[in-house]
Order: structure tokens, then C-alpha cells, then sequence
């Protein structure tokens, strides 16, 4: 009698690399297509412009490190990456700034730490803290959100990719006329100049919550993120650390001081938050990765996004955030390493 014989790994895995890059790039499709709407056709230029310099990125470096290109670019790695960029880049940007984001994204934080599955930081928000620290100015040109009562003025796709292209807006235009200040920095620097959170929620771009716009964008971004914790794409352990580490000391200074301190639902529906939460902090590379280790790092990057908008230069603190606890991560792993099936934990011996 002749047996069947199978060699290891003995258990199908349920799914693949591309089919879950796949699965994020589909639940971000909603959040994007609000972005379009609220902000302009300069997403789908950031898009572009970005998911291009990452596939080139990384087709170089594969071609460099003498690996296959095509494996590299159809896992769709590098497409999570462009459109975390995207998301995180203003509508006006112009095209050299999001392709140095892309480029040191994919080819430092990401293949000269080894490639996929080697990088210990995020590549995304990598890139996005490189160009926010070197062009400050390009990276404050937020336009006003497309609302009825403010003032808003709507730029063709032609207009943007004008200035995206070539740096010029169209002769009856000038910058002060189209940007405006996040809600995040206009909450900060109110704060600073000792005015009450009641007082500075007359500022027109802010909502219900937060940021008029961002509160949709946010909405959307949740149903992407819980559509892939359901898919069990996203463990959710990372996602409510996230949100716990940044409401819990946002509600408990609201309740004590209301007035010098913007509340939970601000920093919720405000800048990142969401986003990281679902899509950032949940990056399978360079998170922890047992279960307390995830809850652990989502709660210290929530609390840090906390402490940079509250305490810190930036507005919204997220990359920060997000890369501090990137670099705790080991240390992390370390400490909360399961015991093995068989072999119950060693106690420590006392004295």
C-alpha cells in the first residue's frame, strides 16, 4: 500500500500576501473617493504620482538586489503605500514632494532594512515625516473642505494638476485664498494663545466633532477598518489600543479642564486618527505581534498622538507616533512572548 506523503508546511495558509494588500486597498476605496469630494481631484494626482515613484522604487531595488520584479510589484505592497500617502499628503502638492515621500518610503525604510517582512518601520509614514520635516511650507497647503457656507473655492482637475506640475495656480488666484488651516492646527494654536475650546469651535471648519470633511472621511475610514477586522484581515487589538491610548487621556483632561482642552470627539473625528488606527498602526511588518504585544503598542502610539497634538510642535502627531512605538516593537515582542504549548513560563526566583 502506497501512503500519500506531503511535505511541510503541512497547513494550507488561508491566504496570501497580495490578497490582503488587496483587501486594504479595496477598503480604503470609500474614505478616498470622500477625500475626492471634500478636497479635490489632488488625491488622485497624489495617487498616481505616488503609486508610481513606489512601483519604480521597488522594481529598481528588486532589479539591484538581483530579485524577481515582478513577484515585488504584484504583492501590492508598494500600492498600500502609495495610498497611505496619499491619504496623509494635501490636496496640493506639488509632484517632486509626494515622489521623494514614495521614493524614501520604498527604497530606505523599507529595502535597505531588507524588503518586506524585514522593515522595522512604517514605510508610509517613513516617507511622510521625511517631507513634512524638509518642506514644511508645501506640506501646510490644506484647502478649505467642499462645504456650502464656507469659503470654498472648487479647483478643476486641469487647475490642480497645473500647480501640481508645474508649482502655478491659475493668475486669479493667489494662496491665501485657497489654503486654510487644519482644524488640528487652528485647535492648537488657539489653545496656545489661551483661548477656550468653546471659542474656537465657531472656527467654520470645524463640525459636529471634528474637522468639517475630516468627520466624513473619518466615517468611511471606519467602515473600511471594521470591514477588515471582520475579514480578519486587521487583529483588533491594535485598532482599539489606538483609540483607547488616545480618547481615555483626551476624556479624562476634557472632563477636568473643558476649556483649555479640546475633546474626546475632536481628536477622534480630527486629522489621522481613524486612519491610523485601521490602516497605519496595523502594518503586519513592523507592529507587534502577539496579542498583548499589539494592545500594548496600539495603546502607546494613541497616547502619543495624544501628547504630541496636546504638548508637541506638530498639529497631529500620528507618523510620530506611529515610528516611536515601531522602534519599541522588539522590545515589546520580547516582553510579551506567549509561553510555548508545553513549557509554562519560568518563574522568577526570589530571595
Amino acid at each position: 500500500m502506497e501512503f500519500e506523503r506531503r511535505d511541510a508546511p503541512f497547513v494550507t495558509p488561508s491566504g496570501s500576501v497580495p490578497d490582503m494588500m488587496r483587501e486594504v486597498l479595496y477598503a480604503l476605496i470609500p474614505a478616498g473617493l470622500a477625500y475626492v469630494w471634500y478636497f479635490g481631484p489632488g488625491f488622485i494626482l497624489n495617487l498616481l504620482i505616488a503609486a508610481a515613484f513606489c512601483a519604480a522604487g521597488e522594481a529598481a531595488m528588486q532589479s539591484l538586489r538581483g530579485r524577481s520584479v515582478e513577484a515585488a510589484l504584484s504583492d501590492y505592497s508598494a500600492m498600500v503605500t502609495a495610498a497611505l500617502l496619499a491619504f496623509a499628503l494635501p490636496a496640493l502638492t506639488p509632484w517632486w514632494v509626494t515622489a521623494t515621500a514614495a521614493l524614501f518610503a520604498i527604497v530606505v525604510a523599507k529595502h535597505l532594512y531588507g524588503g518586506l517582512g524585514f522593515n522595522i518601520f512604517n514605510p508610509a509614514m517613513a516617507g511622510y515625516v521625511v517631507v513634512l520635516i524638509a518642506f514644511p511650507l508645501h506640506m501646510n497647503l490644506w484647502t478649505a473642505p467642499r462645504m456650502g457656507d464656507i469659503d470654498y473655492h472648487y479647483l478643476t482637475f486641469y487647475e490642480t494638476a497645473r500647480y501640481t506640475l508645474t508649482g502655478a495656480l491659475p493668475d486669479y488666484l493667489a494662496f491665501d485664498a485657497i489654503s486654510r488651516a487644519t482644524p488640528l492646527d487652528a485647535i492648537q494654536s488657539g489653545l496656545r494663545n489661551l483661548r477656550t475650546f468653546d471659542e474656537l469651535r465657531s472656527y467654520p471648519l470645524l463640525g459636529d466633532f471634528g474637522g468639517r470633511g475630516w468627520e466624513w472621511i473619518g466615517n468611511f475610514t471606519a467602515i473600511g477598518g471594521a470591514w477588515l477586522v471582520l475579514r480578519k484581515i486587521v487583529r483588533w487589538q491594535i485598532p482599539f489600543g489606538v483609540l483607547a491610548g488616545l480618547l481615555i487621556p483626551a476624556g479624562v483632561m476634557y472632563f477636568f479642564d473643558s476649556a483649555t482642552h479640546a475633546s474626546p470627539g475632536f481628536h477622534l473625528f480630527s486629522g489621522g486618527t481613524i486612519l491610523c488606527a485601521f490602516f497605519i498602526a496595523t502594518d503586519p511588518v513592523s507592529a507587534a505581534t502577539s496579542n498583548r504585544g499589539r494592545l500594548i503598542y496600539g495603546l502607546g502610539i494613541g497616547f502619543l498622538i495624544y501628547a504630541i497634538r496636546r504638548w508637541g510642535s506638530y498639529a497631529d502627531g500620528v507618523a510620530f507616533a506611529v515610528l516611536l512605538m515601531n522602534m519599541a516593537v522588539p522590545a515589546i515582542d520580547y516582553l510579551t512572548k506567549p509561553p510555548i504549548v508545553g513549557h509554562p513560563r519560568k518563574r522568577r526566583e526570589t530571595r
